[in-house]
């Protein structure tokens, strides 16, 4: 049963809509890229924050507003006739909505606490429902006035690669006819003295896969699908979720698993659902957060699988890790890729000096297309705190 990726609406730092961001992404363009010393006392650190204004919630929705709302309803309006239309094909009952966030309203949940701590009160706008996990699915369902299963999923970064993975089930179990699935997760503050504390945080552009890298950037972003058994915009090429797998090493609460076992897994597991060989891949997104265990397990875990090599590159220079929206996003970026004429990939910014205790990796530089003919497969890695892992392939509809 195919489980069609038929809309993307997204937001992130290289910009908002599929054009802003397919044009930014293919140029390599990491203006979004910041620094900022708003987030952690006495220190600058890069952040990509999504440039832009964001438009208001409607007045029926104010009681939730939030910036992770915000995006995510930014994100859903650049794909709402798509939208409407399966609420028309297919009734309110037989959509679902599937997200993933590990902010969800935190940042403002913290304001309130600290205005709490510091004037005795809480601010009149304080919600506690902020901040449920729930929240930004319970959003969208209100928004779309749908009434199928409407849940959020929350495991650290493999939260929105999880969301696509739930989508397709609902789909071949018959729950749902068109599922709306994606991550959104927003800047806090945090998250982001988590990360400083962890001393995971670099404060210059990341650098994965070098023997310079020092951490990895923090980002925020959306990226909503619609996902569907047929094509509701038939002008457009289908763009399938081929295969997807996923494992928990249980190695430790935030360090992963050394040897990438769990990581090399699920890329097998990805690979024998979508019934592919490893050297059908055209192309891999690597998690690629640019710290030292995460890029040496990867390293280890596609030497593995790809032992001839495959074209990759992280993504997170260019918008910082994303955390609970980084796996729809970067499988967001090989559904651009897929769509596109030119076929351009990701390319992968770094200093160029490799690791030399690492497998040398096959990176994509400036300019590079998918290249051949025939079908063409993308897979897309995601790797988070607890040992989850998760690999997604899209490719053209079989």
């Amino acid at each position: 049963m195919s489980a069609i990726l038929d809309a993307l609406g997204l937001v992130c730092a290289l910009g908002q809509g599929r054009e802003a961001v397919a044009a930014a992404l293919a140029a390599g363009d990491r203006s979004g890229m910041r620094g900022d010393d708003r987030w952690v006392s006495g220190r600058q650190m890069t952040v990509g924050a999504v440039p832009g204004e964001l438009p208001p919630l409607p007045p029926q929705l104010a009681d939730q507003d939030t910036r992770n709302n915000r995006l995510l309803l930014a994100a859903a309006r650049q794909i709402e006739p798509a939208l409407q239309a399966a609420v028309q094909r297919y009734g309110r009952g037989r959509i679902g909505v599937v997200l993933g966030t590990s902010t969800s309203g935190i940042e403002e949940s913290s304001q309130g606490i600290a205005s709490l701590v510091q004037q005795g009160q809480l601010p009149s706008h304080y919600s506690y429902l902020h901040q449920e996990l729930v929240a930004p699915a319970s959003l969208l369902g209100r928004w779309l006035g749908i009434d199928g299963p409407c849940y959020s999923i929350s495991t650290a970064c493999t939260s929105s690669a999880k969301a696509l993975q739930n989508a397709r089930r609902l789909l071949r179990q018959g729950v749902c006819d068109a599922v709306v699935c994606g991550g959104v997760d927003s800047l806090a503050r945090l998250t982001l003295n988590g990360f400083a504390a962890l001393e995971a945080v670099s404060d210059g552009p990341c650098n994965p896969f070098s023997v310079n890298r020092q951490g990895i950037n923090i980002g925020e972003a959306a990226a909503l699908f619609l996902m569907t058994r047929e094509p509701i915009d038939r002008l457009q090429a289908p763009i399938t979720l081929l295969g997807a797998g996923s494992t928990s090493d249980a190695h430790h609460i935030s360090a992963p698993e050394p040897s990438g076992r769990g990581a090399r897994e699920a890329m097998l597991k990805a690979l024998d659902d979508a019934n592919l060989a490893a050297t059908q891949i055209d192309y891999l997104n690597l998690h690629g957060t640019a710290t030292l265990h995460n890029d040496a397990m990867e390293s280890l875990a596609v030497a593995a699988v790809f032992p001839a090599g495959v074209p990759c590159s992280s993504t997170k220079p260019l918008t910082g890790h994303t955390l609970g929206a980084a796996g729809a996003l970067e499988a967001a970026f090989c559904w651009l890729s897929l769509a596109s004429d030119s076929g351009r990939l990701p390319p992968h910014l770094w200093d160029g000096q490799a690791d030399p205790a690492l497998p040398p990796l096959r990176l994509t530089g400036p300019g590079q297309r998918l290249g051949g003919a025939g079908p063409r497969r993308m897979m897309s890695n995601s790797f988070a705190f607890g040992g989850s892992n998760v690999s997604l392939i899209l490719g053209d509809l079989p």
